[in-house]
């Protein structure tokens, strides 16, 4: 299994930039084999990525973007669900590939296969481990009857004590000894103070968040022009290639008529 990653080495994208040096440089930490693509210089690769990301990935104006990443045939994602991948520890999943043992993702492999029932026994083949010794008193149902007992005597003196400091709370009120007006209005314009520096601080970071989403699109719509004038450009070479055959045969054709 080949991991494949489609790449832009002449794109003039910040952002698209960044994003293939994380994808590429993540791979390599974890020592994995890739074949990097390059779609600038490569129509048939070019062709090939925005072939087979399918229907569904694409983005509204139906041009994927890189880095695009495959298995072999098999679409992986985009930078957005590899970047996910990675939050979750599950980067070997999602390039579907089996994780190396010891590493986080095979270790999260193993508890997904563990039953919780207890005794944290193995799910191998449907049975329980016989090795692990239950007492009979838990077969039968009449286990820990003095355990449960004291349990219950323990919950009721703690009810007890709350209930008695909730009684010399209720006296203490009572005496007079509650908080002055001013402290009460105090602490309410601490918290008013503290709610706008949460919603000024929210605010700030909301604008960030979209100021950071314009210049994505602003690198994408850079990217797409690029490729558009680049194809406007071969365009024209090959109009000009074949109107200079034309003129070559026209040529050809007159000297023979002339002699």
């Amino acid at each position: 299994m080949v991991i494949k990653v489609f790449l832009a080495s002449s794109s003039g994208s910040t952002a698209i930039k960044k994003k293939q040096q994380d994808v590429v440089g993540f791979l390599e930490a974890l020592r994995v084999e890739y074949d990097p693509l390059d779609i600038a210089c490569n129509e048939e690769n070019r062709m090939w990525m925005r072939q087979n990301v399918p229907e569904e990935k694409k983005p509204a104006n139906g041009i994927p973007l890189p880095p695009q990443i495959f298995n072999e045939e098999s679409y992986c994602g985009d930078y957005e669900t590899f970047f996910d991948a990675k939050e979750d520890n599950s980067v070997f999943a999602f390039l579907g590939l089996p994780p190396p043992p010891g590493s986080k993702e095979a270790e999260q492999a193993d508890k997904a296969h563990i039953v919780t029932n207890g005794n944290h026994v193995e799910e191998t083949n449907g049975d329980l481990d016989d090795s692990i010794e239950v007492p009979l008193e838990e077969c039968n149902g009449d286990a820990h009857d003095e355990e449960e007992q004291a349990a219950e005597e323990e919950v009721e003196g703690e009810v007890a004590e709350e209930e008695i400091a909730d009684d010399e709370a209720m006296e203490e009120e009572t005496e007079g000894d509650e908080a002055p007006a001013d402290e009460e209005e105090e602490e309410q314009e601490d918290a008013v103070e503290e709610t706008d520096e949460i919603t000024e601080v929210t605010e700030a970071h909301a604008e960030e968040e979209e100021q950071e989403e314009a210049d994505d699109d602003r690198d994408e719509e850079d990217l797409q022009s690029e490729e558009e004038e680049e194809l406007l450009q071969l365009e024209e070479e090959e109009e000009a290639e074949v109107q200079e055959e034309e003129e070559g045969d026209l040529e050809e054709t007159q000297e023979e008529e002339a002699e």
